[in-house]
């Protein structure tokens, strides 16, 4: 690993005027500026984040808080963060990833630090505790995610309410009166998580414009649950015809339950889901599905965090990225026996 040693004995000048030359602080002739440069393109030198941020008061360090809690799934955060990782590296930024649930009292102590000079927070609740620390901090957030109030926070995220209506619509343009969410583990809805409660108002509200008979079920995310959720839907819905699902692993599962308990996918049933285009795409029976657009949230959850490092004071508050429905084989047209 080159140190700034090596990079001061190539150039033939001292650490410290290598030191003046990346920060500024003191001024120094073209010609030792010139030679210092040369030496740490030659050497291949990247200054440490902490000698950085000694040097300019700021690391080129973002912070991306994604507490891991109960009922997350992890690949799919795992999509948001690597969007984030990429793009900010194309600002000459790392990304400190914290995954502990520590709340308010984490996020001051990550905050109050030179650690960081910005924070991308996830998992936003409806009355998330974290909120008034942020609108308080000096240092620029940008939550993905929608609490109930956004105001005086930036926020970006897909709109999962249109999301949940834009299944629901495309069910009843096929003819379909009976329908059905299955949604997150019931622990997501009991923290309001955003997105999730998003979703169900989206489907609920669909399905009563329309006139549909509906229902929600949080459902757990393994196997076994797949079958419990199946069998309750045709237990108490007989007429069911429609499904939407928001439960990235429990869709290939849940198709399978339908098709053991007889109906088959989509003569019988239809199947709709909101989850990342790769998982629709890649399913048995491939899936009609409302696109999760994790690269383009994080990507431009960096960028808008860019903007306010920038001292853009035009950086827009929210923003809401409009659903995206592919029709796939897993909906049909309701046959009326």
């Amino acid at each position: 690993m080159v140190k700034i040693t090596d990079v001061a004995r190539h150039a033939g000048v001292s650490p410290s005027t290598v030191s003046y030359a990346l920060s500024g602080k003191r001024p120094i002739s073209e010609e030792t500026r010139r030679r210092v440069e040369e030496a740490i393109r030659e050497l291949g030198y990247r200054p440490h984040a902490g000698a950085r941020a000694l040097a300019s008061s700021k690391s080129n360090v973002l912070a991306l808080v994604v507490p891991l809690r109960a009922g997350i799934h992890v690949p799919v955060v795992m999509r948001f963060a690597v969007s984030v990782v990429t793009t900010a590296r194309g600002y000459d930024h790392d990304v400190l990833l914290l995954t502990q649930e520590e709340g308010e009292e984490g996020l001051r102590r990550v905050a109050d630090t030179a650690l960081v000079d910005a924070l991308i927070l996830m998992d936003v609740q409806l009355h998330d505790p974290r909120l008034p620390l942020l609108r308080a901090l000096e240092r620029p957030s940008v939550m993905i995610g929608f609490p109930a109030s956004s105001e005086g926070l930036t926020c970006i995220d897909l709109d999962f309410k249109a999301a949940g209506e834009a299944c629901v619509d495309h069910l009843a343009q096929l003819g379909h009166q009976v329908v059905a969410l299955v949604g997150s583990p019931p622990e997501v809805y009991v923290r309001q998580t955003a997105f999730a409660q998003r979703v169900v108002q989206g489907f609920t509200a669909a399905a009563d414009r329309h006139g549909l008979a509906s229902s929600v079920h949080p459902c757990e995310a393994g196997p076994g649950d797949a079958r419990r959720v199946a069998e309750r839907l045709l237990r108490e819905q007989p007429a069911l015809t429609g499904v939407v699902v928001h439960n990235e692993p429990l869709l290939e599962p849940l198709i399978d339950a339908f098709e053991k308990l007889g109906l088959r996918v989509p003569g019988d049933l239809s199947v709709t889901a909101i989850c990342p285009d790769e998982l629709a795409e890649s399913a048995r029976v491939p899936v009609t599905s409302v696109a999760l657009p994790s690269a383009e949230v994080g990507e431009r959850a960096v960028e808008l965090l860019m903007r306010k490092l920038a001292g853009d004071t035009d950086v827009p508050q929210a923003t809401l990225l409009a659903p995206r429905l592919t029709e796939r084989a897993s909906t049909a047209r309701r046959t009326i026996a």
